[in-house]
């Protein structure tokens, strides 16, 4: 059901995020004020107080001034880990001279200024770790057109929260949540149930990743008739998450989290990414001693990703009512470059968002159960040089500078720049895009405890610094998503949206006419769901068991991730090499029944694509 549809607004608009709206970033200083401003701030560093994690100045700009370098760590920062490199963003390798980092504890470090890909910066990457709580100065000289500016600045290591462990929970409701396959009984996929089709639905795959459920947890993909076209299970202690279609050096990849999730509900692990034959081609890891959190990752063009991480970090929390000694859980994003793995940039909540902007409260929060206060789940890197978030625990999107990391305009939340029209506001939302004409779709949770009456997918205009509902679109059946979600718009212009904690998966119309609706059995879950066409050729051999006895035989044939095959060939014969074919049947789902006409011994299968040719061929099997 699609509800506020607007059809007659004016399409093409442009974001209008900025304009009186923007935070007017300060002008670049001279080097003399940049130095006496650093040295007058170095004794109030020199011995940061107990659990601090908060800068004293919020939202400031990465650029140092007078320079064009964009650094990570943020100057004035608490939240740098020991292993953090020092990004240094904005000018060439060769134009970076006389790099001395030093801790106020460890001293001077050796290391390596390590240029990126892209040929517009550097890491330097110290040799030895930081120590917990020191400061750390940062020393240089960067040339432009013949002109040597040197600069300084300098951050604090943040103190580490260690979390607990405990061992993730298969729960199960239901005994026909999972599918069964005698060629390939390994795989147990949750089974899905199809409640709506129709011939106008955009075609392609459902490209998914459930967890939590009692069968296996890992990417997977189903067509639209719920039947599995690809399975991978990942370890069992494992979760894997957001499996989509990306594009890598021109060419369509798979990309999926894949890790652990504490309780607490963040990722920790690291991007899988494989090619049209299911094989893996890399692994994607956060840099700076991160690991790499399930809510968004992308590839870009640059030969980059982005991605985001979750840390929690010790923080005196006294003056929001909690413990003195509590800990709060950062979100952050990198850019990181693909081929060396180094970190262009890193942006952290802490560092701009105050921490009373949240929805969560402080007070009851521990060391294992750290204050989540901002929980960052989506990240829109736009043309224009702007980037926008989505933060769920302060019901809030920001557009970012890209450049500066500054947030220029928050959209939503306690502190919102833009006024919410009826029907606009978000509860714990998830997945905010700006589309091609300049409005924004999210997935609005609602939120637990409840905030709307049920979860739906939402796209909002920005025009003259008012939110105002263009559409907004919720299950025939109401559902309350507590958490995860996302919405996806399609080529044809369709809207599919993924349901999050309530495994639903839904295509509805640009009328707002449901298309199609499916959904997981019982206790499944899956953070998002996406529609895509897709071309699966899978490498080694299709997979085939025979079952029955003489006469009464009956093969199984299957080809985990095929998308190619219409027809599977069934060869037997009475020996080993001296099969033939003696039966043909159309593919029907993951797995297909094929009868021989007479007892045999032995068989094989083939599989046969649209055109006639045989694209693989099993082992031979003992009947």
């Amino acid at each position: 059901m699609k509800l506020d549809l607007r059809s007659h607004r004016k399409r093409h608009r442009r974001l209008l995020l900025i304009g009186s709206l923007i935070v007017v970033l300060a002008s670049a200083t001279t080097l003399a004020v940049a130095s006496h401003r650093i040295e007058s701030e170095q004794a109030a560093f020199a011995a940061p107080a107990a659990g601090r994690c908060v800068p004293s100045t919020l939202n400031r700009s990465a650029v140092l001034p007078g320079t064009s370098l964009a650094v990570t760590p943020l100057p004035d920062s608490y939240d740098a880990l020991p292993r953090t490199q020092v990004s240094l963003l904005g000018a060439p390798v060769h134009a970076l001279s006389h790099i001395r980092v030093a801790g106020s504890v460890s001293g001077t470090h050796s290391g390596r200024l390590r240029a990126y890909t892209q040929g517009d910066g550097a890491s330097f990457v110290p040799s030895a770790p930081f120590i917990s709580g020191e400061t750390v100065t940062v020393k240089g000289t960067v040339t432009a057109s013949g002109h040597a500016q040197p600069f300084a600045y300098h951050f604090v290591v943040a103190r580490e929260d260690v979390l607990p462990h405990p061992p993730s929970l298969h729960p199960s409701k239901d005994p026909n949540e999972k599918m069964h396959f005698r060629s390939r009984p390994s795989l147990e996929p949750p089974s899905v149930v199809i409640s709506h089709t129709s011939s106008a639905s955009e075609p392609g795959y459902i490209f998914t990743a459930p967890y939590n459920g009692p069968g296996q947890a890992g990417p997977m993909i189903f067509d639209e008739a719920g039947n599995l076209v690809w399975f991978n299970p990942v370890p069992a202690e494992d979760a894997a998450a957001d499996l989509q279609v990306q594009q890598l050096g021109g060419k369509p990849v798979l990309t999926w989290w894949q890790g652990y999730i504490p309780p607490q509900g963040f990722g920790i692990g690291e991007e899988v990414i494989a090619n049209s034959a299911y094989q893996q081609i890399g692994r994607v890891h956060a840099g700076n001693g991160y690991k790499v959190d399930l809510h968004d990752f992308h590839l870009t063009p640059q030969g980059t990703a982005v991605l985001t991480a979750f840390q929690p970090i010790r923080c005196d929390l006294a003056p929001l009512g909690g413990p003195r000694g509590g800990a709060i859980t950062d979100s952050l994003f990198q850019e990181v470059d693909l081929r060396t793995g180094l970190v262009r940039r890193e942006w952290h909540a802490v560092d701009h968002i105050p921490l009373t902007d949240s929805y969560s409260n402080a007070v009851t929060t521990t060391l294992a159960n750290p204050f989540d206060y901002f929980h960052l789940n989506s990240i829109d890197q736009l043309s224009r040089g702007a980037t926008l978030i989505s933060a769920r625990n302060t019901w809030a999107l920001y557009e970012l500078n890209s450049q500066t990391g500054q947030v220029l305009v928050r959209i939503g939340g306690k502190r919102s720049n833009v006024k919410q029209a009826s029907g606009a506001r978000t509860a714990y939302q998830h997945d905010a895009t700006v589309l091609p004409d300049g409005d924004i779709s999210i997935f609005d949770n609602g939120g637990v405890p409840m905030v709307h009456p049920q979860s739906r997918g939402l796209i909002v205009s920005i025009d003259a610094g008012t939110a105002t509902p263009v559409a907004a679109f919720e299950h025939t059946t109401p559902l309350k998503s507590g958490s995860q979600g996302n919405m996806q718009s399609l080529a044809n212009g369709d809207t599919f949206i993924g349901w999050g904690s309530a495994p639903y998966f839904s295509e509805f119309s640009s009328s707002g006419q449901v298309l199609y609706d499916a959904h997981f059995h019982g206790s499944y879950q899956a953070y998002r769901g996406y529609r895509f066409a897709w071309t699966g050729a899978p490498g080694g051999k299709p997979a085939a068991v025979a079952s029955g006895s003489a006469g009464h035989q009956t093969v199984y044939a299957s080809w985990n991730g095929d998308t190619r095959a219409a027809t599977w060939r069934l060869l037997a014969g009475a020996g080993a090499k001296s099969l033939a074919p003696v039966a043909t049947a159309a593919r029907t789902g993951f797995e297909t029944a094929l009868k021989p006409p007479a007892p045999a011994q032995y068989f094989a299968v083939q599989a046969v694509d649209g055109a006639g040719a045989v694209i693989g061929t099993s082992a031979t099997i003992h009947g």
